[in-house]
């Protein structure tokens, strides 16, 4: 019961983190991994995303009552991350990950200082593009991070908020929306997979999705309230301990 409680509160804090700007892995992963040091590593990652499906559904479906979604960018990329997932994960048990877990803390130092540089990224809502050159671009981005999220996967939330604010004009509040949208997406892929191949603890996932519907609400009520300059701090902050997290597992890997 102590073990399920702390999961619940893990998922809880996990599912207000991811709602606003992505990296709630960060908490729920190790959390899960260390209640379960001899769980097989497949199962763990399927009852995280059977959790983490249901939280991110739901802030997708809180941001899409408060937020103006912007679906003809989020949905075409939705599609393509789904698609790409599945050759992702189907990828990663052929190919191994360990140039992408090296060069990863290197991507997001630059992602960090990029940000802290552009003072007014992200503060003001202004699409670039539309029709055709909407449709490729977020297509080609939805493709390239489903991808990623099914070979490796963190940070796959920040990079896409990125995305939607340097790429197409959004605010940090409006891009996390979309980020939502299309995560929802990979989720559901990988969650396919490892239901398929019996990789689920299902009490375990339904009671952490649970908390997770709860912690998104807060989130997704949190960022609307204190608006785009909210979301962009607790962004730098989330891609400040990915590096930490992801230095330390590629220098952890290359020590052995």
């Amino acid at each position: 019961m102590i073990d399920f409680a702390l999961l619940g509160g893990a998922a809880f804090v996990a599912g207000l983190v991811d709602a606003v700007v992505g990296g709630g892995g960060l908490i729920q992963m190790p959390a899960i991994f260390s209640v379960f040091p001899r769980e097989v590593p497949a199962t763990l990652i399927g009852t995280n995303k059977l959790a983490s499906i249901f939280g991110t559904s739901a802030a997708a479906v809180n941001y899409g009552r408060r937020v103006r979604v912007a679906w003809s960018t989020a949905i075409p990329a939705a599609i393509a991350a789904f698609l790409l997932a599945f050759a992702g994960a189907w990828t990663v048990t052929r190919v191994p990950a360990d140039f992408v877990r090296g060069l990863l803390p290197v991507i997001l130092i630059a992602v960090a200082v990029y940000t802290f540089k552009k003072k007014d990224l992200g503060s003001v809502h202004a699409p670039r593009h539309s029709g055709r050159t909407e449709l490729l671009l977020a297509t080609g981005f939805g493709a390239a991070i489903g991808f990623y999220d099914g070979f490796f996967g963190p940070g796959t939330g920040s990079f896409l908020i990125l995305l939607f604010v340097r790429f197409f004009g959004f605010d940090f509040l409006s891009a996390s929306a979309a980020a939502k949208v299309v995560n929802v997406a990979c989720n559901f892929a990988a969650l396919m997979w490892f239901g398929y191949s019996g990789h689920l603890i299902w009490q375990l996932g339904m009671l952490m999705a649970a908390c997770q519907i709860v912690g998104s609400v807060v989130g997704t009520r949190l960022a609307i309230k204190h608006g785009s300059q909210f979301v962009r701090k607790l962004f730098l902050v989330v891609v400040v301990l990915l590096i930490v997290k992801t230095g330390f597992d590629a220098l952890t890997k290359w020590q052995h």
